[in-house]
């Protein structure tokens, strides 16, 4: 069975594939500017990623591969995204 997690929880060498974007809960303006910055960079349900790094302090920023491209992402911005482990 696999499980679903925030991208911000995954550690180092994580796959899965994005079951969401965003927390569809747009009462904040930043909360829909961030969904949409992120639905720009390829960042769409359905897409395989990977946790490839993670910064020395706090583990902030991330590089994530999406599909074939990588990607950095503050981890504030990765709780917006939905995986679910193992899919990949």
């Amino acid at each position: 069975m696999s499980k679903t997690i925030r991208l911000s929880e995954a550690r180092r060498g994580d796959r899965g594939v994005i079951v969401q974007v965003g927390a569809h809960c747009h009462h904040q303006e930043h909360e829909v500017e961030l969904e949409r910055r992120l639905l720009e960079l390829g960042l769409v349900e359905g897409a395989k990623v990977e946790l490839l790094h993670e910064g020395l302090f706090g583990r902030d920023p991330i590089a994530v591969k999406v599909d074939d491209m990588r990607v950095a992402l503050r981890r504030h911005e990765a709780a917006s995204l939905t995986i679910e482990l193992g899919a990949a």
